[in-house]
């Protein structure tokens, strides 16, 4: 067989896809972040009709560059949650005003192949967001986030991608130093809020792209 690995992403990728698809979720396909950025602007977003508009923390969600693109959008209302020159107080009541938009974009920790979204985050907005509030989420997944079940999930979220922020962002918990979790009680801890979202309600309400390439934490 030519190019096993290309072979073995694009089966992978179908069966999560299939598997997302019975749990309610409407999916995309990307070979890539490009790609992934047009079918965002050219598939999804015109089917909206959204005149607001946020985000949460994404890494992925950057590497698609979608965020320079949307936050000028005239149209739109935008809320703006990654501008890092407003104070804190401010910032949390963005945080909240998010929750209510009409579409709301983020990536997530981890997607099974059962076709469930995991996520742990530090004050609960992004994983709130998901579950309930914008009337549309579009959740952008690398196919490095594809794990087996939720005890992989959860092991790869606890033990890579918070320890991973955390160092991004210069928290001081022991994580930082030891790599894995170690269920502290540091007032910089990050890992406070779970969200397990096994189906999509209404039925298409979350959008997900698969993305063909390791993307994110």
């Amino acid at each position: 067989m030519d190019k096993p690995i290309e072979h073995y992403w694009h089966r992978r990728l179908a069966d999560v896809k299939k598997a997302l698809e019975a749990n309610n979720f409407e999916v995309f396909l990307a070979e890539n972040a490009a790609e992934a950025h047009k079918i965002v602007l050219d598939e999804i977003f015109p089917r909206l009709a959204a005149k607001s508009i946020a985000w949460g923390g994404s890494q992925t969600f950057g590497a698609t560059g979608l965020y320079e693109v949307l936050k000028n959008n005239a149209d739109l209302e935008v809320i703006d949650t990654y501008d890092r020159t407003i104070p804190p107080e401010e910032m949390l009541e963005r945080r909240r005003k998010a929750l209510l938009v009409d579409l709301f974009i983020t990536g997530t920790n981890a997607v099974t192949e059962a076709g469930e979204l995991v996520n742990l985050d530090m004050i609960g907005n992004r994983a709130g967001a998901i579950v309930f509030g914008p009337r549309t989420v579009i959740v952008l997944i690398g196919r490095n986030k594809i794990v087996a079940d939720l005890d992989e999930a959860i092991f790869r979220v606890k033990n890579y991608a918070a320890p991973v922020n955390a160092m991004r962002l210069d928290k001081k918990t022991p994580c930082v130093e030891t790599a894995y979790c170690e269920d502290c009680k540091s007032p910089d801890r990050i890992c406070n809020a779970w969200s397990i979202v096994e189906k999509s309600f209404p039925k298409g309400r979350i959008k997900v792209v698969l993305i063909n390439e390791s993307l994110g934490f």
